[in-house]
């Protein structure tokens, strides 16, 4: 392979290879069932094939042989009796009923192209709805599918705009980019890479990276740190254990998270701890933050967020003069009132102590997740994007975010307006049961479709509910694939090595149904001719990568100051200023406060006193407990 950079981990063994009477492949986890970081493992198949193991990958450095309860359990989800086996169709007239009638793969394809075409050709590819559950392998695949089509309406059905994006927003707002903790996973030597700094903090701010290992972050990452002398604040309702053996722990009132990161910066700014030298070159509204975090008093900060005002200052003393200071944070900053603010706020932290960049700081993964941005949108023309669902109604929409406004399309399906949904693709959403904050809305909505197909690995209530054609999708122990994003700065590789009936990949789906709506948007003949284009900056070939993976990609830090960040090959940041925009013009732009801001959760202590006496306490629900 050509030298670009990139670095391959040497292996002991082959990519599969026997051990006694099983035979072990070596790959990657990855969706489906769900998974948030794509960790080594080794899959152990007896002679017919079957799953019946599977152990951590001790020479991946990612995971470094540890896996969560999840991938243990693969080997039982995978097998699972009640696995759906083979397409399925019924009559409309039959949702909500078990009257499904098995059929074979082409009928299935000659019938969803079918209903699809005609739907198209009488009102609009628009009026068909593309719909994923939270992001994760699928979100490539299902909006070049959806695009391929001509439907602008993608969309992460429910989930992904309350989870995950409004941080992304935060940071693109202000850096053009996203930004994760500095754990080293970017080097395949980890802690022993020459150019890496272990962190002196760690904020981990609403999230216990233990039990949820979320978004591209092991948890076990933080445990690994503080063995090397990091130390940790916390800011989290709970008592937890990483909590108990935290320097400072604030426990903040939920939905306040806003108001603390602005008290925060109110320590910070007005005692001088910030980066004067960075923020002079790199920062764009810094006197404008200033004269907003005056409203934010340490005093007045600590009587909203019922965290003790000493200890409001002494974590931003912290955090100044830790050097480098770096950040986790986690979903609980997404479900708030103030979700965008509160990330921008959060953020603006990281960067006015010039924590940016840096070793042992937050640093920027190689590409934007496709939860933004996708794959070919190229296909799709002007007049089609123009046609998007909630683009009229929030201006974020017209800048970078690419998916249909999934409430907004809700809204639609009841209203018909602006204009009436005919069909639906639903893949990885089981949005009744799961998303939809009023479910019985959301299926008189879907109700009103005239053709909805489902694509899962089981049967679930949305299905039973209200499809017409279910599609049997595959496990990732039942398919070939290729695992980036989440910031994982490597290249993975997920290799089949048993098949479950019929069941075939959302990959595989995707590209066959494509090939029939749009041959020339899907040139490939098979998903690893697919995965192949998708390497090629790496030189390699899927079938070279999968016997060499994981491959880690090229990285360098302050590559703000080598233009690195900028099309144009300019130093500075991709934003309207090339700076980090503490005052954010992108927010300006679409109407919205370029600045961070806090508003009190409603109802709750502070916008509805009046029902304090009555209902003295605040609940707060967390995530489901080593689910991931």
């Amino acid at each position: 392979m050509e030298n670009k950079g990139y670095t391959l981990v040497p292996h002991e063994k082959p990519f599969r290879y026997q051990e006694g009477e099983l035979t072990v492949t070596r790959g990657s986890a990855w969706s489906g069932p769900g998974c948030h970081i794509g960790c080594g493992v080794l899959l152990y198949t007896d002679k017919n094939g079957k799953l019946v193991k599977v152990e951590g990958d001790p020479e991946n450095p990612y995971s470094n042989g540890r896996l969560c309860v999840r991938c243990l359990g693969v080997p039982e989800v995978t097998n699972h009796k009640d696995r759906l086996m083979y397409p399925m169709k019924r009559d409309p007239k039959d949702r909500g009923k078990n009257k499904w009638e098995r059929i074979t793969w082409d009928e299935a394809y000659d019938l969803i192209e079918e209903k699809f075409n005609k739907i198209k050709a009488e009102h609009g590819a628009e009026t068909v709805l593309f719909a994923q559950g939270t992001g994760r392998d699928i979100a490539a695949y299902i909006t070049r599918l959806a695009w391929s089509f001509g439907s602008p309406n993608y969309t992460i059905f429910l989930s992904g705009g309350a989870c995950y994006l409004p941080r992304v927003a935060g940071f693109i707002a202000t850096t053009g980019a996203f930004w994760v903790a500095d754990c080293s996973q970017q080097f395949a030597d980890r802690y022993d890479n020459p150019e890496y700094k272990v962190p002196e903090t760690m904020f981990i701010w609403g999230n216990y990276p233990l039990t949820s290992n979320s978004d591209g972050f092991y948890g076990h990452w933080v445990i690994d740190l503080m063995k090397r002398g990091m130390k940790i604040v916390m800011i989290d309702p709970k008592v937890t254990w990483l909590s108990a053996r935290a320097v400072e722990h604030l426990r903040v009132r939920p939905g306040t998270d806003a108001a603390l990161a602005l008290g925060m910066l109110n320590v910070i700014i007005n005692e001088e701890l910030y980066d004067k030298e960075f923020v002079e070159k790199w920062t764009y509204g810094f006197e404008e933050l200033k004269e907003r975090v005056q409203e934010y008093p340490v005093d007045k900060v600590a009587e909203i967020t019922w965290v003790p005002a000493e200890k409001i200052r002494n974590a931003a003393r912290i955090l100044a003069n830790s050097k480098p200071a770096t950040m986790q944070w986690g979903v609980a900053v997404d479900m708030t009132k103030e979700a965008l603010p509160a990330g921008q706020a959060i953020a603006a932290l990281f960067q006015i102590t010039g924590n940016v960049d840096v070793p042992g700081g937050i640093i920027a993964p190689p590409e934007i997740l496709n939860y933004a941005g996708g794959w070919g949108r190229e296909l799709i023309s002007e007049e089609q994007k123009a046609k998007r669902i909630g683009l009229d109604k929030y201006a974020l929409l017209h800048y970078g975010f690419q998916a249909a406004h999934p409430d907004t399309l809700v809204e639609t399906l009841i209203t018909e307006k602006p204009y009436k949904m005919y069909g639906a693709w639903i893949q990885t959403s089981n949005a009744l049961a799961c998303m939809g904050a009023d479910p019985k809305l959301l299926y008189r909505g879907l109700m009103g479709l005239e053709f909805i197909v489902c694509v899962d690995i089981f049967m679930t209530p949305t299905i039973m509910a209200v499809a017409d054609v279910v599609l049997p999708a595959a496990t990732f122990p039942e398919r070939d694939g290729i695992r980036v994003g989440d910031g994982c700065q490597r290249g993975e590789v997920i290799n089949k090595v048993t098949q479950i009936g019929e069941c075939k990949s959302d990959m595989q789906i995707n590209l066959e149904l494509g090939k029939r709506f749009n041959p020339e948007a899907w040139p490939w003949d098979n998903v690893q001719d697919m995965y192949s284009h998708m390497l090629r900056q790496t030189g390699m070939t899927f079938n070279e990568l999968q016997e060499k993976a994981p491959l880690y990609l090229p990285f360098s830090y302050r590559r703000y100051e080598k233009g690195m960040f900028r099309e144009d090959g300019e130093p500075g940041f991709n934003t309207a200023t090339g700076k980090i925009e503490l005052y954010s013009t992108f927010y300006e732009m679409a109407g919205l406060d370029p600045l961070p801001y806090f508003e009190e959760p409603s109802p709750g202590p502070g916008a509805t006193p009046e029902l304090l006496e009555e209902y003295p306490l605040v609940l707060t629900t967390g995530a489901r407990i080593w689910s991931m």
